[in-house]
This record gives structure tokens, C-alpha cells and sequence, in this order.
């Protein structure tokens, strides 16, 4: 018998079989219980052939900020079958299923990284995030960056994690994407017993930044940086400048619109920009109703027709009216009659209210069609914001 099922931890040792075949690696007894623990809050589908696991997608569920608002999301994440049971459809039922069940939780979001772009875009997932991959010679720092305060390593406990949350929440609120991490996420994702940390204080005692760091081959890796001020941020680059007798370079994943080129002496380094995690739309109605919209003083109502071949019950025509309070109404209508309309597929709706890319790009490229009054209204009503996504799943 075939079937798809939610997997319970009877099935852990065959998840982690599976994970282990298909993303080659190979995990210790101690990291295999660790995995475990992190299954403990995923919902696992999985595909049974006569019982045997055949496929299998993990959903976590998640919070992140968008555009200021923190949302449900579900990340998607370990999607995987056995060579033998591929090409037969069975993922992609999988994440149909996954995505229905997302949309009953409220999660009306979805993230997830991609083993392949195309393959994902096939069911309404769409690049979002890119990140940049920084080497930069430590001699390029300033010898001496006149922060006012100090750097303390920490140590990795329950108070600890509570300031660092504090820092990476004012950081993290000011992009669109990052995640609104909770004490599970800290504990098994971020800190390491292998890694480091260090915080930076003003002189009167205020947390102002961390990053989680190791130092090994002459390289300095930083896991996870986050300031809340300019000082934080110069008070850690001299943390970093400071270990040039222990390392050439450092290494680290930065916002693409980080200013620290222009802050250090030679900004001529290695970066390397790529295309990060991709975004789906899970649920086109709620997620209308609950996006925090630019106010504007002139509105007209306005349509936006949504198609989405996946999950076509996101696809329809969305009337939006300013309602007396000036909050945006959103009503799904049986058609657009005269109404100025934006039409957009799934992928770029994601991409344009996340804030990854403009509707006027979208339409210079013709991935986006419309009139111009309607495309230029929804230009205007989309906060302009950065994506970022500064984890990994």
C-alpha cells in the first residue's frame, strides 16, 4: 500500500537513514541524537511504499519579520527520496500536501534553499535572498576604530542567549526575511560548543553587538554577527582586527547592502554575491490582509490578479481599497471589471513584497503585466526594504 503520512519518531531512524544517503554525510551517535532533538518540533511527510520510506519533506515552523510584521512561515527543509523512487512524482505530492497543511496552521509564508532553482520554481517557489561571501585580509581593517566601550567573550547559557536576541532583534527587524528565533533555535542552529563569542558593550555596560566565531587555519569564521549600533559594529571590528596574529583573513556572510566597504581601509577583498533561499506565497489572501502597507495620501483602488498553477486556489483577482481608518481591504473578486490591474505569478508576488525586487523591474522584464497606474500604485504601497536571511535550514 502507498500512502502519504505524517512520520512519527518510530520513524526517525529511517529519516535520518535516508537524510545521511541523500546529502552524503555521515553523523556520529552524538550527532545523530542531536538531529533528533532538532526533528522534535518538524513535521516530517513522508511517502511509505508497503510501509518502507520512500520520500520525505520536513516542515518547521518558524516566524519572520516582513517588512516589520513578524508572519508564520514554514520552512521547508531535507527533501529527499531513495534513488529507486524517483521521478515518479512523489515529492512533488509532498509538497502539495505540506503546503495545504501550512495554509490550516496559518503559515503564510514558506522558505526553503534549493538543491535546484528550476525544480522548485515548478511549484511557485522563487529566489528572495541572496547573500555576500566576504574574505577580507585582516590588514584591511583599521588598526584602531575608536569605539567607545569594550568586547567580552561570553559564555553560552540561558542569560547569554537573552542578550543576544535582544541585539539580533533590533538588527534583524530593520531587513525583510530574517527569523524571529526563539530559544530552541538559538540553542541547536546557532551557538556551538566548538564556537565563540564575544560582546560588545558601551562603557556604560549596553550590549551593542556579538558575533559567534571560530579561529582555525589562519582564518577567522564568523557564524552569526549582529549589531544594534555603528559603535557595536566598530567595537567588533576591532575584536576581529585584533586577532591578526592568529589569523590572515576573515570570513564572513554579510547583508548585500552592508556599508563595510566603506568603512574599512581597502575595500578591494573577495565577495562574492549569490542567489540564497527562496520564498513561497502560501496562502495569497491572508497574506494580503496581514502585509503592512506604505500609507499613501492619493489611493485608488486598485486590482491584482494572482496566478498560481500549484495551488490554485491562491489564483483569483484581489480588489484593494483603503478602508475608513486608512487600513488596506482586501477582497477577493469574481473579476476586475474596470479596475486598473497588476497581473503576477506566485513567484514574483514573493519577490515584490518581500522587497527583493520592484514592480517596475519586474515589468521592465516583463515578468510583470498591467496597467502602468496600477503597477506604479503597487510600486508605491511596497515599503522599500532589504532581504536578508542570515540562517540556514
Amino acid at each position: 500500500m502507498n500512502q502519504i503520512s505524517k512520520l512519527d519518531e518510530t520513524y526517525y531512524g529511517d529519516i535520518m537513514d535516508l537524510s545521511q544517503y541523500a546529502f552524503q554525510y555521515r553523523l556520529s551517535e552524538e550527532e545523530i541524537a542531536a538531529k533528533k532533538e532538532q526533528m522534535s518540533n518538524h513535521t516530517v511527510w513522508g511517502w511509505l511504499e508497503n510501509e518502507q520510506l520512500a520520500a520525505k519533506v520536513h516542515v518547521i515552523p518558524l516566524k519572520a519579520y516582513i517588512q516589520g510584521e513578524i508572519m508564520k512561515m514554514g520552512g521547508v527543509a531535507s527533501v529527499a527520496s531513495w534513488p529507486e523512487y524517483r521521478r515518479g512524482g512523489k515529492v512533488k505530492q509532498l509538497l502539495k500536501r505540506a503546503l495545504q497543511e501550512m495554509k490550516t496552521k496559518g503559515q503564510i509564508i514558506s522558505y526553503l534553499h534549493p538543491f535546484s532553482v528550476p525544480f522548485y520554481r515548478k511549484y511557485g517557489w522563487e529566489i528572495t535572498f541572496d547573500k555576500a561571501d566576504c574574505k577580507i585580509p585582516i590588514r584591511s581593517l583599521k588598526k584602531c576604530w575608536d569605539g567607545i566601550g569594550f568586547v567580552k567573550r561570553g559564555n553560552n547559557n540561558d542569560q547569554t542567549i537573552s542578550m543576544l536576541d535582544n541585539i539580533y532583534t533590533e538588527y534583524a527587524s530593520e531587513f525583510t526575511g530574517p527569523l524571529a528565533r526563539d530559544q530552541h533555535w538559538w540553542k541547536h542552529r546557532i551557538l556551538n560548543k566548538n564556537d565563540f563569542i564575544a560582546i560588545a558593550y558601551h562603557d556604560d555596560h549596553t550590549p551593542e553587538g556579538y558575533i559567534v566565531y571560530n579561529v582555525k587555519d589562519n582564518i577567522f569564521t564568523v557564524k552569526d554577527i549582529a549589531f544594534s549600533t555603528i559603535n557595536g559594529q566598530k567595537l567588533l571590528l576591532q575584536y576581529m582586527h585584533d586577532h591578526d596574529s592568529m589569523a590572515d583573513h576573515i570570513v564572513v556572510s554579510l547583508p548585500t547592502n552592508d556599508g563595510i566597504m566603506l568603512l574599512i581601509e581597502e575595500p578591494r577583498f573577495e565577495q562574492k554575491v549569490t542567489p540564497y533561499f527562496m520564498s513561497r506565497i502560501v496562502d495569497a489572501g491572508a497574506f494580503l490582509a496581514q502585509f503592512p502597507y506604505k500609507k499613501l495620501d492619493h489611493f485608488f483602488t486598485f486590482a491584482i490578479q494572482i496566478e498560481d498553477q500549484f495551488l490554485p486556489e491562491n489564483t483569483g483577482v484581489y480588489q484593494l481599497s483603503m478602508h475608513d481608518h486608512d487600513e488596506m481591504k482586501i477582497d477577493q473578486v469574481d473579476n476586475r471589471d474596470s479596475l486598473p490591474t497588476v497581473t503576477m505569478n506566485i513567484q514574483q508576488m514573493a519577490q515584490i513584497f518581500l522587497g527583493y525586487k520592484r514592480p517596475h523591474e519586474l515589468s521592465r522584464l516583463e515578468l510583470l503585466d498591467g496597467d502602468q497606474k496600477a503597477i506604479g500604485q503597487l510600486e508605491e504601497i511596497i515599503p522599500t526594504s532589504h532581504t536578508y536571511f542570515p540562517d540556514f535550514f
